[in-house]
Formats: C-alpha cells, structure tokens, sequence
C-alpha cells in the first residue's frame, strides 16, 4: 500500500497515478476523507479519556450531591468514550479497505497507455529466416508431439482444456530447465526456496493479487486458502511481521513453484499447445532491500533474466511496460518476449517489476537502519516459466528433419545429449 503521509503531502500525484492506470480516482478523495475522520476520531477518543481519567480521580473525594453529580457526568462519558471508539474503529476500518483499492505510484518513466503501449527498450539477437533454410517451422506443439515430449490429448481427458503432461524429453527439458535456472541464480546469490502452493488470503492480499488480478486466482474456500500463481507471493510473504537488520540486505531468492491461474478473460486466445495454461513450474527471483536501492535492482534483474535468455540462444525484446498493464503492486515492469517463429512476434517469456514499499507495508516488513525502523523494497522477476521457454526452446531450435538442437547451457543436465530426436512411432 502506499504511505498515507504522502497522499495528504500531495494527492494529485496520487490521483495522476491512478488516472494513468486506468483505475477508480474518486477512491483517493474517498480515502482523505476516511482518513480525516479516523484522526479525528481519535483526537476525540483521547480527548475524552483524558477527561474520563481526570473524572475518576475527582470521584473518591467527592461526597453527597457532588459525587452523585460527578457519577452521573461519569456515566455520559463512558457512553461518549464508547461512541467515540466505535468511530475510530469505523474510520479506521474504512481507510484500511480503500488504501487497499490504491495501487503503488507509477514510475515516472513508464509509458502511459494499455497493453500495446509498451516501448521496446532493446532487441537482442536476430531470428532465423527459415525459408532462407529452406523449410517451414513446425510449432511446439507438433514439435513436442514428435518428440514424445508433450501431451495435451491426455491433459484435457484427465483436467480440461488448458492442461498438459510432458513426457519422456519433455519432462527431462523442464527438469533441466530448472536446475539450469537454479544454477545461474546460485551462481548469482540467490537463496534456492521451495515455496508452499497454498497460501493464506492475508499473503494473498498483501501482494496485490486479490485487486483486479482476484478473478485470475484460485481460492480454496472450504480451507481459506489460495493456489498461488506465482512463488513471489509466498517469498513476499516469508518475511511477513519482521525486522531485518540494513547489514543483512540485500536478501535474494530464488524460488521455485507449481503456479495456477485461471487465465480469466483469455477465451479463445493460445489454445494450441503449453502457451497459455493453467498449472506449470516456474523460477522467480525475488528481492528485499533498501528502498534508495530498488531501481538499480531492478535493473540487475533485468540483466539476470537477459543473462539467461541469452544462455538458451533465444532472439527476444525488452519492453517497458505501460500503465495500463502494470499490474496494482508494481510502479515498473520490464518484460522480456521471445521471438515465436510460428507466431511471427515476440511472445512474454520473463518479468521483472519494482514494487518499491508497497508490498512491504501491507505485509508488515520492516528494515533497522540505525535506530530507524522504516519499510523496505520488494522486487520479483521471473527466471523461468516452463512452459513458454520450452515453446520458444522447440520452435527456434528446431531442425528441418524435426529434431532439436540443444543449447549448451542445458547438456549436463541432460545427460550431454546436443539434439532432441523424435521417437519412433
């Protein structure tokens, strides 16, 4: 959440943040107004304890006329202090639940608009003229039927639509995937974690997803829980209700996780193949540290996450997200989109986003710099979501003869094999 003494220092900036997400901007007027009443209230709630205590001392003193006086001034009183606290509790309430409808202040720099209105910030590699090789690209899902590396017949059967088996090299290719990943992270400071898939709602709100990311979400209702769509949700949460040192930061993990989303409101959109699914495994890195230090962290991960696109010989671009597309706890985002030969553009495979204080205050994590006690930043991004880097893995390194080129940084977890061979049928 943001901090409530900067939207009274300056709601405009507040009310502009809104506007270009595309969000409610009457909630901020809304939210002063709770807020006013809350302090308020509880000047009022002091002001009339301080009496009520001064009252109680008067009373034992007091004989006859005068103490049945100060008895019946005391009975109105507490009926005063009651109310006054019953307001409190009611504005505080309130300014609690529209704080939450206020997503985090957006990054000046960040483009304004929806979805298509990212600015390609960089394109790295170049993708491969297939015609110039003389064949036509096959699509992962052919591919990985070929290979005995995917199953999507059977995933239907057995869950729905939106639902997969990878077998044999598939399943071998996610492994690999994902220990490769888990290496470069390693490699680069990160705490390996293995996250719980089930959370509690106050993990769930507290990480922005129960907003407008809520229909997306899977909700447990007979237990209270939620399946998580992502690791950052429980490493955002791990921290939850402490104190960390300063000396202690930065604190990065890598987490690794099954992930379930609905994919609500995508009806007809990537329904072919592993694209777009409901259920896969994914390593997202994840950052605390100082708030002063979030934006060059930011960009650390970004080059962490081109690092390891690079590392798989993928052709992809860098975009900076635009408003409208941010997502409520995030003031920036960076995505990385792989080039889809089969699509002819370049698809999402990884995302990094700066969520400044906003995820820390609402989750109760805290830094000691000194004896200060202030909000520290949270940062995520994406290393690798299975699926969709096996998607780009398949189409770009495929051969003409429907085998697959391995890259080098995924041989030793694959047992030095350099090319993924269909099975025979």
């Amino acid at each position: 959440m943001i901090d409530l003494r900067l939207l009274r220092e300056d709601p405009d900036r507040v009310r502009a943040s809104q506007r270009a997400r595309g969000e409610d901007v009457d909630v901020v007027d809304a939210l002063l107004s709770a807020d006013e009443r809350r302090r308020s209230s509880g000047v009022r709630f002091d002001e009339l304890r301080s009496e009520q205590k001064a009252l109680g001392k008067l009373i034992p003193k007091a004989s006859g006329e005068e103490k049945a006086e100060l008895l019946k001034k005391a009975g109105e009183l507490a009926a005063a202090v009651k109310a006054a606290d019953a307001e409190q509790d009611e504005a505080a309430a309130e300014t609690q639940r529209l704080l939450l409808r206020i997503g985090n202040l957006v990054h000046p720099d960040v483009p304004r608009g929806g979805e298509d209105d990212f600015v390609v910030l960089e394109t790295v590699g170049t993708p491969r003229d297939f015609a110039a090789e003389g064949f036509e690209p096959k699509d992962h899902l052919e591919l990985g039927q070929a290979l005995g590396a995917i199953d999507v017949e059977r995933g239907a059967k057995v869950s729905g639509s939106r639902f997969y088996y990878l077998t044999g090299v598939g399943a071998l290719l996610e492994l690999a995937l994902v220990n490769a990943a888990i290496t470069q992270a390693t490699a680069a400071g990160f705490t390996p974690v293995l996250t719980p898939a089930l959370v509690k709602p106050r993990a769930m709100e507290g990480t922005g997803f129960l907003g407008q990311a809520s229909q997306d979400v899977y909700y447990l209702e007979k237990d209270d829980f939620y399946l998580v769509g992502t690791s950052e949700v429980p490493l955002a949460a791990y921290h939850m209700d402490e104190i960390i040192d300063a000396e202690q930061l930065p604190l990065r993990y890598a987490g690794f996780s099954p992930c379930f989303r609905r994919e609500a409101g995508t009806y007809g959109k990537d329904t072919r193949g592993i694209f777009r699914v409901h259920q896969f495994d994914k390593v997202e890195m994840f950052s605390y540290i100082a708030p002063e230090d979030a934006e060059a962290e930011h960009h650390r991960l970004l080059e962490w996450e081109k690092q390891w696109l690079n590392s798989l010989e993928l052709p992809f671009q860098v975009i900076d997200t635009a408003t409208g597309d941010l997502g409520s706890s995030a003031s920036r985002k960076f995505d990385c989109e792989a080039w889809i030969p089969t699509q002819g553009k370049y698809r999402e495979l990884t995302s990094t986003s700066n969520c400044d204080e906003f995820q820390a205050r609402r989750l109760s994590v805290r830094m000691r710099d000194g004896k200060n006690v202030r909000p520290l930043a949270t940062l995520n991004g994406t290393l690798c979501a299975v699926p969709r880097t096996i998607v780009a893995l398949l189409e770009n390194h495929q051969q003409a003869d429907g085998s697959v080129r391995v890259p080098e940084v995924l041989r030793p977890y694959l047992g030095g094999r350099e090319v993924l061979e269909p099975v025979t049928k």
